[in-house]
């Protein structure tokens, strides 16, 4: 397995480590559940180095990325500005999702998934040669000029980063969400995986452990993979290879708000959207008896039938909550009736997103 820069951090933290996408990573340091509530109601971190940010450089950049992702560069038009999006492969599904920044005119940053990091590449790259644009793709994840990354989310969070961070407080101070900025060898974005506040720090591989152990003595604890899922599961965050892949559509993967059919350009996976429209409604699940939402359960309704692609006991709810693809005739308030084991339980259908800045939504 691949390992962070911040591996050892881990292990001398107590963490459980696990086998994620190829990458060894903390499941936990000693409780789930008591982490996913400390970036609830403090601050918490996670090391996500294993994800990969991408430099895309260039004067045919714009037009690179305006052909490459479904979401439209052009509303990038202010440095330090982000845009989600998905990247398609020719019959609209979804190789993968990720947030690209504009650094400056014809300077972008794309990161994207740790378990797709290599493919996405390889597909980047290749398109590149087919387009014969001018533009440099460079992955900082190895050599001296690879990047780390932490988040740091919650309520706290981002006056527990100025605290250690004084140098960077003037600069990210005033940062709206969904923007970064550059301050020193920090590439600081106001973005997360929780649905609470904070940053997500990019900085030299060589300065992380540094960092994380100046955060640690600040309070904020060190948090795993385990609730970072369930805290973005509350969120209604997707995760890719459980609520879409190459074979979903963000149509129906509730991702149709980063997919920019109206304007007049052309990008990799628009023809097969406008010739297969939305067939599925990506809502979310309640469940009103005793059990656990999971995976692949089959969801019965009145308009038909789905599937849930994300399930798990909601710590802040405490109930189970879950993410699923319906008919899409299914309306928010249905009752619909989720098959666990050899068992039919009532569910209750909600916008999905259950969570957000501490408070419940649903």
């Amino acid at each position: 397995m691949q390992k962070t820069v911040l591996n050892e951090e881990h292990r001398q933290s107590g963490a459980r480590m696990v086998d994620f996408g190829g990458w060894e990573m903390p499941l936990h340091y000693g409780s789930q559940i008591e982490e996913h509530h400390t970036v609830r109601r403090d601050a918490g971190m996670f090391d996500v180095s294993h994800m990969c940010a991408v430099d895309i450089v260039g004067p045919d950049s714009t037009a690179f990325l305006r052909r490459l992702i479904a979401n439209n560069i052009d509303k990038l038009a202010i440095a330090g500005k982000a845009l989600y999006s998905a990247m398609l492969n020719e019959a609209g599904g979804v190789i993968d999702d990720l947030i690209v920044y504009c650094l400056d005119s014809n300077n972008y940053r794309a990161v994207i998934n740790a378990g797709t990091a290599d493919s996405d590449l390889a597909w980047m790259a290749a398109r590149l040669a087919d387009w014969q644009f001018s533009a440099t793709i460079t992955p900082r994840r190895q050599g001296p000029d690879a990047l780390a990354m932490i988040a740091v989310q919650g309520p706290s969070a981002r006056q527990k980063v100025w605290q250690v961070l004084p140098e960077c407080h003037s600069a990210c101070e005033s940062l709206k969400p969904f923007f970064a900025v550059r301050s020193g060898d920090y590439f600081i974005a106001r973005t997360g995986y929780t649905g609470e506040d904070g940053y997500e720090i990019a900085l030299p591989a060589a300065q992380a452990s540094s960092l994380w152990q100046a955060l640690a003595r600040a309070g904020v604890r060190p948090c795993g993979l385990g609730a970072r899922d369930t805290l973005r599961l509350e969120a209604g965050m997707n995760l890719y290879g459980q609520d879409m892949d190459e074979s979903v559509s963000p149509l129906d993967a509730g991702l149709g708000w980063t997919v920019d059919l109206a304007a007049p350009r052309d990008f990799v996976g628009k023809a097969a959207l406008l010739a297969r429209p939305q067939r599925q409604q990506f809502l979310g699940l309640v469940l009103s008896d005793r059990g656990v939402l999971r995976a692949h359960q089959k969801v019965i309704g009145s308009h038909g039938t789905g599937e849930i692609t994300s399930g798990s006991f909601s710590p802040t709810m405490q109930k189970s909550i879950a993410l699923a693809r319906l008919p899409l005739a299914a309306s928010i308030g249905d009752t619909v009736e989720v098959a666990v084991r050899d068992k039919l339980l009532a569910a209750r259908v909600v916008k999905p997103c259950f969570v957000r800045n501490g408070k419940i939504l649903v």
